[in-house]
């Protein structure tokens, strides 16, 4: 008899995958499931509102009551904000206008040019740390990372005889997963800071004057930016791309797959242009910065001359460059809170614009400007399930804070730490789980961060931490879930862009059982690697370490 074939056995965390994959893939459609999410928010609201369901924001002792969007009240808020939540729901016109310059590379062949000719010489076997490491990096293009990384990854992983899926779940986990991470001073910093520094004020009141600087995480974030890197990679690498194995494009839809071959002249011209343009483009867009309008902007007060800003922000240590047409503004080189890095996505546009035209017209795919039309209607046309459900996902976001029932929910997971009897690290880590638990409801960071801080800046002081300490350790509970909350709209751009492209017939289950052990492998890693931290006693960021500073000891008692 011939010897039996050996089937391996699953392990536990194969069998948990399947069946959470089982378990989300039974969910309806995108579009479906947020207008049953709708109709859940107006019955859970409605009773919620009638039983009277209130929690207290210790930020303003404002008592926060769930509303009831079943009344006069809320039939006027849905009728008045109907088409504002949806044309004002922010993934739908940075996807729609990052898929159109994206798009322009795509048709025009750059992208399958870039990977013939340079990309596909990445090795295999760092291709996943690479990615991991660069979407971790790219929180500092804030949401945009999540657009523009993920369909390059794919490309990339396609080059690499790897599965496309599985570079999608990569560059999106970075980008999502690794989002507080930074080798540099990013805008979350900065807008943490802001909120950490207005409820120390409100703790200390007239006793003391203390702040902390927008670089009081950097050290422990920037050293977190390898971690993200080596642990999404290795999750990616040895638990992801085993349970997604090969990839085989369904039979009944026609992917276009990259063929590696020799890159020819006129391409190769094109990739000289293409560069070219990049190089002058990025000196354009320097020079605007460095002796333009692109810095951080400093308004004007009605009382105030120029001369005062200026002079206020010179004790700073802040040279302001220029003030603008209207006498009312500012502005300084300054690149956290710039122009520039708060509008990062027109700056892309037009760079991927500008680069894949180039090349398109240079090495003869678009010969006339019907080429480039055709080019961007083709890609619109992929479009419409999504804009479909940017549809709904609005009026569902829109009525979930309407009701305050995020805002009630963020402010229970609060109370509930407050109430916490014991000290010591294992404090630190419930608080870093309940904020990852609040985290997949409430994905808003810095939202949630000013509903939270009121209740953790004071709580964790008088137990001796550092008001710098106290934020990182709420960003660290803030960031790995948010690569599988189902409340995240760009989890359901990561689905659509499978679906358009790869895998017609993917489910966002499929999606989650790849992104939730990435989450989870790093939500562990993290807190190991704060345990280690503080073991060594080292800083967090500059002249900052974790327990409270001597000057609020003194004031606190502690």
């Amino acid at each position: 008899m011939p010897e039996e074939t050996k089937v391996a056995k699953k392990g536990w965390l194969d069998k948990f995958l399947d069946w959470l994959e089982r378990v989300c893939n039974k969910l309806p459609d995108s579009t479906i499931l947020f207008i049953y999410l709708f109709f859940i928010i107006l019955v859970l609201g409605c009773i919620l509102g009638l039983l009277g369901v209130s929690a207290e924001n210790v930020a303003t002792g404002e008592v926060v009551k769930v509303q009831n969007p079943i009344s006069t009240a809320g039939l006027r808020y849905f009728v008045g904000n109907m088409v504002s939540n949806f044309t004002g729901f922010a993934p739908l016109g940075l996807v729609i206008t990052m898929s159109l310059a994206i798009g322009i590379c795509e048709e025009g062949g750059l992208i399958s040019t870039l990977l013939n000719d340079k990309l596909r010489n990445i090795p295999p076997a760092i291709l996943p740390y690479v990615i991991a490491f660069v979407g971790t990096c790219g929180n500092i293009a804030s949401d945009t990372a999540m657009v523009v990384i993920p369909p390059i990854a794919a490309v990339l992983y396609i080059g690499a005889g790897k599965n496309p899926l599985v570079g999608i779940i990569n560059g999106y986990a970075g980008a999502q997963a690794g989002f507080s991470a930074n080798l540099m001073i990013a805008g979350t910093d900065s807008l943490l800071q802001g909120v950490t520094n207005t409820n120390l004020a409100a703790f200390l009141g007239d006793k003391i004057k203390y702040e902390v600087d927008v670089t009081c995480n950097w050290y422990f974030m920037m050293a977190s930016t390898f971690l993200c890197g080596a642990v999404i990679g290795a999750v990616c690498e040895f638990v992801v791309e085993k349970r997604f194995g090969k990839y085989q494009p369904p039979e009944d839809m026609e992917v276009e797959m990259p063929e590696l071959r020799e890159v020819t002249k006129k391409e190769k011209k094109g990739l000289r242009a293409a560069g070219l343009a990049l190089l002058i483009y990025i000196a354009i867009i320097v020079a605007l910065f460095f002796i333009g309008p692109l810095g951080k902007e400093y308004a004007i007060g009605k009382d105030q001359t120029a001369a005062d800003v200026i002079a206020a922000a010179a004790k700073k240590g802040i040279t302001v460059k220029g003030i603008l047409g209207n006498e009312k503004m500012l502005y300084s080189t300054e690149f956290v809170g710039s122009v520039l890095l708060k509008n990062l996505i027109p700056v892309l546009f037009l760079l991927f614009m500008v680069v894949g035209l180039t090349f398109a017209f240079t090495a003869g795919t678009f010969k006339k400007s019907k080429d480039v039309s055709k080019a961007m209607t083709h890609q619109m046309q992929l479009m419409g399930s999504y804009v479909a459900f940017c549809f709904f996902a609005g009026q569902f976001t829109g009525m979930f804070n309407y009701t305050k029932l995020a805002t009630c929910l963020a402010i229970g997971g609060a109370d509930l730490l407050n109430a916490i009897g014991f000290t010591g690290f294992g404090m630190l880590v419930a608080v870093i789980l309940v904020t990852g638990l609040i985290n997949l409801f409430v994905p808003s960071g810095s939202a949630k961060w000013a509903i939270l801080a009121p209740v953790f800046v004071p709580m964790l002081m008088l137990l001796g931490y550092h008001p710098g300490f106290i934020q990182l350790i709420y960003r660290l509970g803030d960031s790995p879930t948010n690569a599988f909350t189902p409340l995240s709209p760009y989890l359901w751009v990561q689905l659509s862009l499978i679906q358009r492209k790869y895998d017609k017939n993917c489910g966002i289950g499929t999606l989650a059982s790849g992104l939730f052990p990435i989450g989870i492998v790093l939500q562990i890693a993290w807190i190991i690697f704060l345990g280690l931290w503080m073991l060594l006693k080292l800083p967090i960021g500059p002249g900052v370490t974790t327990a409270l500073p001597a000057e609020l000891a003194a004031v606190l008692g502690g």
